[in-house]
């Protein structure tokens, strides 16, 4: 089935997402957070968000967007990912997130469809994220090619001002789909094997950026979360569950961080085209 292209522009009432300080930290033990990040996990001490759960409450408008373009789930793939942060979130709060199908374009065998939500909390601005997905086959259409990025690049010659790596457990796709991405390509050899994944289930690439941001807030914020403005990666590669995580950042100087990462002993970078705003 082709991509309904008369789809673009079409924009979701609002969906509404309720949480508590367990989801908060449920999340963010999905993407790896460890005992010395308590300020996290513990309702003792909030607990705080991880601003990178502001992907959770978009799962909803994003699905319905999802139905509307016609998009053949067993061909997608998630391309890139952005996170605007406007504000902290709170341990617990009732947020409603708003989607829109930005564009769909032409990439000769591939076609990108580019989704945005927005969610406020009290009528105020609390994220906003734009998703590109990539679908199989679904390309040369006649249609337009995607505009131009504009993500800064690593200076020549210039040396990492960090690297940090991470290990992911076997387990850790099994425990982040408990957020809410229960795409079966995560969980099920069979469906793995199916879609062409025949090493096994992949870790989701929003876990993944979950590992990303907890090293910019580490190594680029000193821990401070709120600190992390924007996060925009270019996923490239996959990485399985029990793979180390290497996330290298390059300092511009002006606020942003061009990023890299690596998984495994692979020498090609699972994540590139990707940058930090603190």
């Amino acid at each position: 089935m082709s991509l309904d292209l008369s789809s673009i522009g079409f924009k979701t009432e609002p969906h509404v997402f309720t949480y508590d300080w367990k989801a908060a930290a449920l999340y963010a033990l999905g993407v790896g957070a460890k005992r010395d990040e308590l300020d996290y996990l513990y309702e003792g001490r909030g607990p705080k968000v991880l601003p990178t759960f502001g992907v959770i409450p978009a799962y909803g408008p994003v699905s319905e967007l999802f139905v509307k373009t016609r998009c053949d789930m067993t061909r997608l793939v998630h391309g890139a990912q952005r996170l605007r942060m406007h504000r902290p979130l709170p341990a617990s709060a009732t947020l409603h997130s708003v989607g829109v199908i930005r564009g769909i374009y032409d990439m000769k065998k591939l076609a990108q469809v580019v989704l945005e939500t927005t969610t406020t909390l009290q009528g105020e601005p609390c994220f906003d994220s734009e998703w590109q997905l990539l679908v199989r086959d679904a390309g040369g259409f006649g249609g337009e090619r995607p505009p131009k990025s504009d993500t800064p690049k690593i200076p020549d010659g210039k040396t990492p001002d960090f690297s940090h790596s991470e290990t992911t457990s076997p387990e850790q796709a099994l425990l982040y789909r408990l957020s809410g991405d229960l795409n079966p390509l995560h969980v099920d050899p069979a469906f793995a094997t199916q879609v062409g994944f025949e090493q096994g289930p992949i870790l989701h690439g929003l876990c993944t950026y979950g590992f990303v941001a907890r090293a910019v807030i580490r190594e680029a914020c000193g821990g401070d979360a709120n600190r992390l403005k924007t996060l925009t990666v270019q996923f490239r590669k996959p990485v399985w569950p029990g793979e180390t995580i290497r996330t290298v950042g390059y300092a511009l100087g002006d606020g942003r961080i061009v990023l890299q990462a690596f998984a495994g002993d692979r020498p090609e970078a699972v994540i590139t085209s990707a940058y930090a705003e603190v």
